[in-house]
């Protein structure tokens, strides 16, 4: 897998994607019911990333794990634990779950899926994906993360929070508030399989 690594920059230690989601966007017009069109071409994590979430297709599981583990946990010093990022889209099984999980397996790190909870958002309110900007979404955000204390024992862990999309980093930097409320977690770093144009 073709990866470009990108520096993301936020409220946490030291952030990386593996590439841009997508790498040329054409301007085709707008469909029947008024939404713009466009001709995608993604990187490679992107289109695996595409066929993950949007196709049900399982098996870019691994291969989108292995490249984390390859490309960017070395750029993060002594990750004591994995973090995948809460989602924003109730699914039965989730992309960003299964790929930490297969990326503990291949680093033999826990990973700890319920360690940073989301409550869901007022009634009425719009949904973050209709919010266009970061300022917008970290406003939505406030108090809706929580950190719950499951990690046994005394000490300080370094954290990777892991998501697939880096957008805006609204999310990313409401998480990471509140895993600094938490005394067991010591760093945190921030992988992601693309960055969107939005960062």
């Amino acid at each position: 897998m073709q990866v470009s690594v990108r520096r993301l920059m936020g409220n946490w230690d030291v952030g990386y994607a593996l590439h841009t989601h997508v790498i040329s966007s054409v301007y085709l017009g707008r469909d029947e019911h008024g939404r713009d069109r466009f001709d995608n071409t993604r990187s490679e994590p992107g289109e695996a990333l595409f066929q993950l979430k949007y196709r049900s297709d399982w098996a870019q599981v691994q291969p989108l794990a292995e490249q984390v583990r390859v490309s960017l946990l070395p750029l993060f010093p002594d990750v004591g634990l994995i973090v995948p990022m809460p989602a924003s889209v109730a699914r039965p099984r989730q992309p960003v779950t299964e790929i930490a999980r297969e990326l503990g397996r291949l680093a033999n790190i826990p990973v700890f899926e319920t360690i940073v909870t989301k409550a869901s958002a007022p009634v009425g309110a719009p949904q973050l994906k209709n919010l266009t900007t970061k300022e917008e979404k970290a406003a939505a955000l406030v108090g809706r993360f929580t950190v719950k204390d499951v990690i046994g024992g005394d000490g300080k862990w370094n954290a990777l929070l892991l998501d697939d999309l880096f957008d805006t980093g609204a999310s990313m930097e409401a998480v990471c508030d509140a895993l600094r409320t938490y005394p067991k977690i010591g760093g945190i770093y921030v992988g992601a399989i693309t960055q969107g144009r939005n960062s």
